[in-house]
């Protein structure tokens, strides 16, 4: 990778979870239910045989590419940033437009980013527009609508 993985210590924990959870209880039962159906005979037509296989493969392409984020992954306690003042990794961000509309997110690692729920991804065009910046700074973002200028409102860090 050419950038660090960025990750709060509850992302990180989830993408553990869910390794986990495909390792130790869906792949071992998937497992047992191939085996079972090649047992049945002709494996052309059994239809348990097939989706298992193809199932088993998506499983263990899932488990590689979360063993490879949580390797690269470094993860950032952002209740101790050493600069409360600034917006980082982690920060809760208050942004303004042009037209006062008014956005809380939050600046996580991009294996949890959620728009939906106002986690935008470290990587993110207005996540990198807002890195660094204090109260009252403006800040210009290049979106796929177009450019757009928001005025950071407040910053807050979770407290530890």
């Amino acid at each position: 990778m050419d950038r660090p993985n960025y990750i709060t210590p509850a992302g990180y924990a989830t993408l553990r979870t869910e390794y986990e959870q495909l390792f130790a209880t869906e792949r071992p039962a998937l497992v047992e239910t191939i085996a079972w159906a090649a047992g049945n005979g002709d494996r052309s037509e059994n239809g348990d045989y097939i989706y298992g296989r193809k199932r088993l493969r998506e499983i263990d392409r899932r488990l590689g590419f979360l063993s490879k984020r949580m390797k690269a992954a470094k993860v950032v306690d952002p209740s101790q940033a050493p600069d409360r003042s600034r917006v980082y990794f982690g920060a809760t961000v208050t942004i303004a437009d042009e037209d006062d509309n008014h956005r809380t997110l939050t600046l996580v690692g991009d294996d949890e980013a959620d728009a939906a729920q106002g986690r935008v991804g470290w990587n993110a065009p207005l996540a990198r527009a807002l890195r660094g910046a204090a109260i009252g700074d403006l800040r210009r973002v290049s979106l796929p609508a177009g450019e757009k200028e928001y005025e950071v409102i407040a910053v807050a860090y979770p407290l530890a």
